[in-house]
């Protein structure tokens, strides 16, 4: 069943390939993010679970946005999507009624195509949906599907969304890695995407279990390493740390990569991963504290 527990063991299992948690106090409760507004300068936010659930924005959040900029704060979006540009997603940010600019949305792809600058040209496959789209991503990609040619032929992979993935190509591609091993490069490190009837499979779950079984060790691009918080800096500029706050809805993710980024805190209750749970256990399992709690912002 994958429910909340399920998807929290599957962090769990996987602690060895995250960043080490930062001990952090008690986590102080707050009825939204605007009490902490004068408190910062720098607000990081994930999307689903915070902006918005689906297509349909949170009721509340866009106001509360804008409010932080008309107070001169810098905002920026931070999200584990690897499939298209994050410029195509900033088009549904101004639908939902956020006005982000450009420089504020910062994509895993963003981050993962830097990397790929930096590396020989060399014959990529990638696991991702029909139609994803090359564009700013720097280099060009095979499609996995069924044909084992294109998963021998391979000198590298890259993993950018799970929509079409099935048993069968996992199969495929733990068998070629194990033949050859090469690269393996996760453009979207999410394990599970809370829906309705319970979480999807993400790009990173697939990523790990490859490891688990191959031994060859996937290089992550987005929360919660290192890197997306390295290029959040770099376009928010000369910040002190304690006055950038991360706002996310998963421990494993949003508060881990921010904590370990030297941030502040805020997990959000109502909406995403723990809707409708408890955050007290899982807070104490996994020793991922965020320094406050809201159930919305």
């Amino acid at each position: 069943m994958t429910d909340t527990d399920w998807a929290f063991a599957q962090y769990e299992n996987v602690r060895k390939r995250l960043p080490l948690s930062v001990a952090n106090g008690a986590s102080v409760r707050v009825p939204n993010l605007g009490v902490l507004a004068d408190d910062f300068d720098v607000f990081l936010f994930d999307a689903f679970g915070v902006l918005n659930v689906g297509n349909t924005p949170i009721v509340g959040a866009p106001e509360r946005v804008a409010a932080l900029q008309a107070m001169g704060k810098r905002t920026l979006v931070l999200t584990n999507g690897a499939n298209f540009p994050a410029s195509e997603r900033l088009p549904t940010y101004h639908r939902y009624g956020y006005n982000f600019a450009a420089d504020d949305v910062i994509s895993s792809r963003d981050v993962l195509a830097a990397h790929l600058a930096t590396l020989p040209s060399i014959r990529w496959a990638a696991m991702a949906p029909q139609g994803a789209s090359i564009e700013g991503l720097g280099v060009a990609f095979d499609l996995l599907e069924d044909a084992p040619e294109t998963y021998a032929n391979a000198e590298g992979f890259l993993l950018l969304g799970s929509q079409i993935w099935n048993e069968s190509r996992q199969k495929k591609l733990t068998e070629a890695l194990i033949s050859i091993p090469c690269p393996v490069l996760v453009g979207n490190p999410d394990l599970i995407a809370p829906y309705d009837l319970g979480f999807s499979f993400q790009s990173g779950l697939y990523a790990h279990w490859l490891a688990d079984k191959t031994g060859v060790e996937p290089v992550f691009f987005g929360k919660p390493f290192a890197g997306m918080f390295r290029e959040a800096v770099r376009r928010f500029g000369a910040v002190p740390p304690g006055r950038v706050f991360m706002i996310g809805d998963t421990l494993h993710t949003d508060i881990l990569g921010g904590a370990a980024a030297g941030f502040k805190t805020l997990l959000i209750e109502d909406h995403g991963m723990f809707k409708g749970a408890d955050i007290a256990p899982y807070i104490e399992k996994s020793g991922i504290a965020p320094d406050f709690i809201a159930p919305t912002i």
